[in-house]
């Protein structure tokens, strides 16, 4: 089947200006988040471009309902960009003529690095697949009349996030956003997004760069802007608590949430969707002990209106703290009392850095073993006992109180097997340290969590769970190596042509006079030169014949008359001539004012290189 080309539309900086309208202001595609009614309401408080949730690309191609859902939009949700995962390039393509009368264009995710990701290889499981990632964004960019843009995660290395980067710019990407964390970095790992990968991405490429990651504030994006030197940020989960992020107010949940439940009315969406937009919006709130009863109610409501109520009742309670009828007096040990701002205000979620994360694990752990211990030892205690008192009961005494407790079921149960027991069956997994069940492959004999966290602190593998931390890195650090040699050989080669370059001109002197030389031997010896003849005296003899007046010679008044020759083939046939006539001794006379007159233009010519190569010496410059 041949492939047909098409011709493109704008693309790099022309696309970022004319169809994006150089947007800076972007909101991330966030899965289950970026609906179309959330995208009008960041779009009112400033936001300049939005992306659709993550599709896939699979389905979108296999099922019209689920398009037609997820392609909702209106004239006011433009410029807008939809993005696919997908990890096979015909079905990318097909994705994409299907999407592009309905955007602007089209992003490839190579930054998901949820777990769902990994199981489906996509995201940023295909880092690591240059080629197909490649093949993908080519065929994409010259089959289909729609730009083709991609959102990537970094590398440790940021040489190797570089030549990534480029790759996808030969490849036909019109855009990159760079999220600069890498693709362990999530969860309660995230930690801060590294700006210099960003930077140095952006100086590399020739297309414009979104930069994504640390943006909470307004005025992040201008200190990201100029750190990074990027054509525009984008923001996810500051976006999430306070819509109003790029117009740089804070303003009430409650009035955030009822702008964004209008308009979820007028554009349905799942209703799974609208209660997590609530729920963040309302976090700090709801977190709250007075307000507990609410957040138990927003989690069964099932429509719009439902949460409208809720989020009504909400503004009630905390309008008069928000007025300052009632004073705001929070527990100083509260997490409310820690916020930078009142919690009824929109305000970005700060997760704990990834060192108090892992000291809160290590210090669970640490009481889960102290606990276990307690509880072995009192087994151990309890054994001892019941051996000195006798053969043990195979089931354990029980008072009357607890058996009261028991039903009605259960107690005929009793009556019929005194020893029968009710006491819930022993786990036959073995724990972890957390309570988890333990992995059967772990080579830490770990839970799946506590491995990755083990793996990340102490830089180790587990082949079990494929979580290959230690073998990353030093495939890093073997790469970062090779180039840093590849670096350091390239400067000595360029050194060693310097210095060659360097002695070549100090020995340009002797090698121009030689040359010189040669020159003047040749103008001698060369038949047919165009300098001036060379005159040789001749005493008082005639050559030639008398036909040729111009090689004759004559004596007048005494002195000898100089004879032109031509070139050396003449004077052969004329010496030969000579013998026979009685001559002989012309061509001994010839031969020796010819070396004479050699002798005297090379000391001439010795002389004139001995006085350059001294205004060398003296002057290098010349």
């Amino acid at each position: 089947m041949a492939v047909c080309t098409v011709m493109p539309g704008p693309r790099g900086y022309n696309f970022w200006r004319e169809t994006l309208r150089g947007a800076r202001l972007t909101v991330a595609p966030m899965v289950d988040a970026s609906e179309l009614a959330w995208r009008l309401l960041s779009r009112r408080y400033g936001a300049e471009l939005c992306y659709t949730p993550m599709l896939h690309a699979h389905v979108f191609v296999k099922d019209a309902r689920y398009r037609r859902e997820n392609l909702a939009s209106c004239q006011e949700d433009r410029p807008l960009i939809v993005q696919f995962c997908s990890n096979d390039p015909d079905t990318f393509v097909d994705a994409c003529r299907l999407a592009a009368p309905y955007c602007d264009a089209v992003d490839l995710n190579l930054g998901c690095p949820q777990a769902i990701a990994r199981r489906g290889h996509y995201g940023a499981f295909l880092q690591d697949e240059w080629d197909l990632v490649r093949t993908m964004i080519e065929r994409a960019s010259t089959e289909v009349d729609v730009a083709i843009t991609a959102k990537i995660r970094v590398f440790e290395d940021i040489s190797r996030t570089v030549e990534y980067a480029k790759m996808l710019e030969q490849a036909g990407a019109s855009m990159l956003t760079v999220h600069g964390r890498t693709r362990d970095q999530r969860g309660p790992l995230t930690g801060l997004a590294s700006w210099p990968h960003i930077k140095a991405v952006k100086e590399a490429v020739g297309v414009p760069v979104l930069s994504n990651g640390n943006i909470q504030y307004l005025a992040d994006v201008q200190r990201c802007l100029t750190a990074t030197g990027a054509d525009g940020v984008m923001s996810a989960e500051g976006n999430l608590h306070n819509p109003a992020l790029y117009r740089g107010t804070h303003p009430p949940v409650w009035q955030m949430s009822l702008e964004y439940l209008q308009l979820a009315t007028q554009y349905p969406c799942p209703t799974s969707y609208a209660r997590g937009h609530v729920f963040k919006l309302l976090h700090h709130c709801l977190c709250m002990p007075e307000n507990f009863d609410l957040r138990h109610r927003l989690s069964k409501t099932s429509t719009a209106d439902e949460m409208m109520v809720v989020v009504k009742d909400l503004r009630e309670r905390m309008t008069p703290y928000c007025t300052g009828d009632k004073p705001w007096t929070p527990d100083p040990g509260s997490d409310q009392a820690r916020l930078p701002m009142p919690p009824w205000l929109c305000q970005p979620y700060v997760r704990i850095p990834p060192e108090e994360h892992l000291r809160k694990i290590q210090e669970s752990q640490r009481r889960a073993q102290e606990k276990q211990q307690q509880q072995q030892q009192q087994e151990k205690g309890d054994d001892s006992e019941g051996s000195t008192g006798g053969e043990a009961s195979k089931r354990p005494m029980v008072d009357d109180s607890e058996e009261t407790d028991l039903s009605k079921k259960k107690k005929k149960k009793m009556a019929r097997n005194p020893k029968k027991s009710f006491d819930a069956p022993s786990d036959p997994y073995d724990k972890c340290a957390c309570k988890n069940p333990k992995g059967g492959r772990c080579v830490h004999e770990l839970c799946r969590a506590c491995c990755r966290v083990k793996c990340y602190t102490e830089g180790l593998d587990c082949p079990g769970h494929r979580i290959l931390v230690k073998t990353k890195r030093e495939k890093a650090a073997m790469y970062y190596a090779q180039q840093e040699k590849l670096k350091q050989e390239e400067m000595q080669r360029k050194e060693r042509e310097k210095e060659e370059e360097h002695m070549m001109k100090l020995q340009m002197p002797d090698e121009s006079q030689q040359e010189q030389q040669h020159q003047a031997t040749e103008k001698h010896s060369t038949p047919g030169h165009t300098e001036a003849e060379e005159q040789v005296q001749v005493p008082g003899e005639t050559l030639g014949s008398a036909d040729d007046p111009t090689q004759q010679s004559t004596e007048e008044n005494g002195k000898p008359v100089f004879v032109e020759v031509s070139n050396a083939n003449e004077l052969e046939g004329k010496t030969c001539e000579d013998k026979t006539n009685g001559y002989s001794s012309v061509y001994d006379e010839i031969t020796k004012g010819i070396q004479e007159n050699l002798s005297r233009y090379s000391l001439a010519q010795d002389n004139n290189t001995s006085q350059e190569k001294w205004k060398c010496n003296a002057n290098p410059a010349i």
